[in-house]
């Protein structure tokens, strides 16, 4: 009997073969990828990464993206925003679709959320706080020298604009 006859090796299908020796990395990449992509397209992932740069800062500030199915992105914004960003829609189909390379989206759907958190204040700077102090030295001690203490620190934190 040879190794062509003998029935074992022919009706096992391909997914049962066990390979001990070295793989190819795209042999190995397709079974590791797919569950992310079931949960979030490649598409999707990328609007989400570079959502500011697609944008511009100042849409970034009032929406987020949150989903994209068959062609249609939802976008969070508050309710004020949602009303400017609709006029806006066309212009922003292209400018994310020119940032993909394709044509991936072509509706905009508008969810309303809350207001994006503003970002925490920056720690303030230790000369800062030191000057802050000197300011108000010469002030008794009580509720109102640790406000005007506290608005010297956030003043000379962040500095002239």
């Amino acid at each position: 009997m040879t190794k062509q006859d003998d029935p074992g090796k022919a009706t096992r299908p391909a997914a049962e073969r066990h390979v001990y020796g070295p793989r190819q990395l795209s042999a190995l990449v397709p079974a590791l990828v797919r569950p992310a992509f079931r949960r979030r397209a490649p598409a999707t992932a990328q609007v989400l990464a570079d959502w500011d740069a697609i944008v511009g800062p100042a849409v970034a500030a009032v929406a987020t993206p949150r989903k994209l199915f068959a062609g249609t992105l939802a976008i969070a914004c508050t309710g004020p925003a949602a009303l400017e960003l609709q006029h806006l829609s066309a212009q922003l189909i292209e400018r994310i679709n020119t940032h993909l390379g394709k044509v991936t989206v072509t509706r905009l759907r508008f969810v309303q959320d809350a207001a994006p958190a503003p970002p925490p204040p920056p720690p303030p700077r230790p000369q800062a706080v030191a000057e802050a102090r000197a300011a108000v030295a010469s002030l008794p001690e009580g509720g109102l020298r640790d406000a005007l203490e506290a608005l010297g620190r956030m003043v000379l934190t962040r500095g002239p604009e």
